[in-house]
């Protein structure tokens, strides 16, 4: 399954379980485990926002030129 079609089935899990919303929101980590048996490593953090009619969510993916320094270099800028 590639990364689109899983990023779908938690959007549409999420329309259609108020529940498991509400603990993707609050605890994303552990709801992906439960209802994915997704395991993200420890080190990776996961933030989900929801978008509403007035709310929005801007993504910045990494920056190319900081590709390579360590994240403790990035932290002096």
């Amino acid at each position: 399954m590639s990364e689109q079609q899983l990023q779908q089935q938690i959007i549409e899990k999420a329309w259609s379980d108020p529940a498991f919303k509400a603990k993707l929101l609050a605890n994303p980590k552990e709801a992906l485990q439960e209802a994915f048996s997704l395991t993200l490593p420890e080190d990776v953090e996961l933030v989900v926002v929801e978008e509403t009619p007035t709310k929005f969510a801007l993504v910045l993916p990494p920056n190319p030129a900081d590709a390579g320094k360590p994240d403790d270099a990035l932290d002096t800028w």
